[in-house]
């Protein structure tokens, strides 16, 4: 009897195993952005332990960023090194598991560590909900947030700083549902980006994602949209 439950459990740690290797090696992996991974002149890029650094011309401003889950985080790198060439120093988190839920709390070493006057969150899906759900417990240390295809699940109606929803057009994976209910959880003078052509993918440099809609610009257009967006609001709220 012993034996049989030895070898039940054996099985089933084997299959877990199996499960896991596969779940892990499933997913959306960055596309073409090594060189946005490199320092040059304007920025210098280096890796840290929480994820990536991207260090500006900026020295009172910076933005920690969540990405979406299952996404490689390079993937995102297009979008930080343009917006710390436009001033805003930029923190792109490493996940567990490529989860934002896995490392919610992640945030709160780079606000230790690093001293900047105004921090500002931002997340794409999963990792924005995550994001704004991490907001609402630190109102008092942000002074925007910005949720890429993504919406607060709790009240954060209560912040006194600026909360934009950015999202593409044709973006077939953000849930309008989810997203309506959304805007009555942040402050009434909330702002909402549609960006005309863009997706859902377009955010990041990772291809297609499966359900999304198609995109009528380039990936790089819509993330010039999307950085524009998050200068405008920054520089509207000083």
């Amino acid at each position: 009897m012993k034996k049989r439950v030895l070898i039940i459990i054996a099985s089933v740690l084997a299959a877990l195993a199996v499960v896991t290797g596969v779940y892990l090696g499933s997913y959306y992996r960055a596309e073409n952005v090594g060189a946005y991974l490199e320092s040059g002149d304007a920025v210098d890029v280096r890796e840290i332990k929480e994820g990536y650094f991207f260090d500006g011309k900026g020295e009172d401003k910076a933005l920690i960023f969540y990405p979406g889950a299952n996404v490689e985080e390079t993937a995102y790198a297009p979008l930080m090194k343009a917006l710390a060439e436009q001033g805003v120093d930029c923190f792109l988190l490493r996940m567990p598991l490529r989860h934002a839920f896995a490392g919610m709390n992640k945030a709160d070493r780079i606000i230790k560590e690093y001293k900047y006057t105004d921090y500002y969150l931002a997340g794409h899906s999963l990792g924005g909900a995550i994001a704004a759900n991490y907001c609402a417990k630190h109102t008092d240390e942000f002074s925007g947030l910005f949720l890429l295809a993504a919406y607060p699940s709790e009240d954060i109606s209560k912040a006194q700083f600026p909360v934009v929803f950015i999202y593409g057009e044709n973006d077939g994976v953000l849930n309008r549902q989810r997203l309506e209910k959304g805007f009555t959880l942040v402050p009434e003078d909330y702002k909402v980006i549609e960006i005309k052509g863009g997706n859902h993918s377009g955010v990041a440099s990772y291809g297609e994602q499966r359900g999304d809609g198609k995109a009528e610009i380039t990936a790089g257009e819509q993330q010039k949209e999307t950085v524009k967006a998050i200068i405008e609001s920054i520089e509207r709220k000083d």
